[in-house]
């Protein structure tokens, strides 16, 4: 088996089952999906595999699917997250039937984590530290969505809030200028598997190509590697995925988000 192989295995195995929503407030099943509820009135949905359900059964099961997030109203927007290599027939179609945009694709990313915490110092004048107080969450939640170029979200602060009332194992993470948030990120340890995520790796637009994201990529690097990780895995935007593949990870997939909006 190659090594893309095998972290693909382990991937769809270790990820795609409960440890995916671990921070979800409920989760019902329909079928093979899983039909999670998060903080902030989002929907998602997510399964380890669509073996079995045919061309025909697909606009059924979309509707379904959508009837049940349609049903509460505090659901304001539902993802349904696809990856290429499933067999999945009728899928796309099927979702866009049911009003379903999707959004730019993200390249899933699997590798080691000692790739990623080789020494690297943070540029002159950045200091890396991670943030639990709440005016802190804040500003970080404000500056990620200024980074993609996206209305501040009160809700996605009020969840990040929420995850670390739970203590469900997150970290937030974030690199200052003289006090300035200028690039952060998630580390998300994932119970009973080899597995630590780094999400929404984000840096604004006039500090990005310093080296900031890559020493804050290895900060949670070695975050991850002192809880007992030995995997790190990403969905990774163009900006991102070079800097992950010079530390050894590899593009094991092509994950496709579809948004539903009330």
């Amino acid at each position: 088996m190659t090594l893309h192989a095998q972290y693909l295995k382990a991937y769809d195995e270790q990820l795609r089952t409960d440890a995916e929503t671990p921070s979800a407030l409920s989760v019902a099943r329909l079928g093979p999906l899983r039909l999670a509820t998060f903080a902030g009135g989002l929907g998602f949905i997510t399964y380890q595999n669509l073996k079995g359900v045919a061309a025909a059964d697909m606009p059924g099961l979309v509707g379904g699917a959508l009837a049940h997030y349609r049903a509460d109203a505090g659901i304001e927007k539902v993802e349904w997250k696809t990856r290429l290599h499933d067999a999945a027939p009728g899928l796309g179609q099927a979702l866009l039937a049911q009003g379903f945009v999707p959004e730019a694709a993200e390249s899933i990313m699997v590798g080691p984590v000692a790739g990623l915490c080789v020494p690297v110092s943070p540029p002159d004048g950045v200091t890396l530290r991670k943030v639990t107080q709440e005016a802190q969450v804040r500003a970080m939640s404000a500056m990620v969505d200024e980074a993609f170029g996206e209305r501040t979200s009160i809700r996605i602060a009020d969840s990040l809030l929420a995850r670390l009332d739970r203590r469900d194992g997150m970290e937030l993470w974030v690199a200052e200028i003289d006090g300035l948030m200028v690039s952060a990120g998630r580390l998300e340890p994932v119970p009973d598997s080899d597995f630590a995520g780094i999400w929404g790796g984000a840096t604004l637009p006039a500090y990005r190509g310093r080296g900031i994201y890559r020493a804050l990529t290895a900060a949670r690097a070695r975050s991850a590697q002192a809880l007992g990780k030995t995997l790190i895995h990403s969905d990774s935007t163009e900006d991102s995925r070079p800097i992950l593949e010079r530390c050894g990870l590899l593009q094991v997939s092509t994950t496709v988000p579809y948004h539903w909006q009330r």
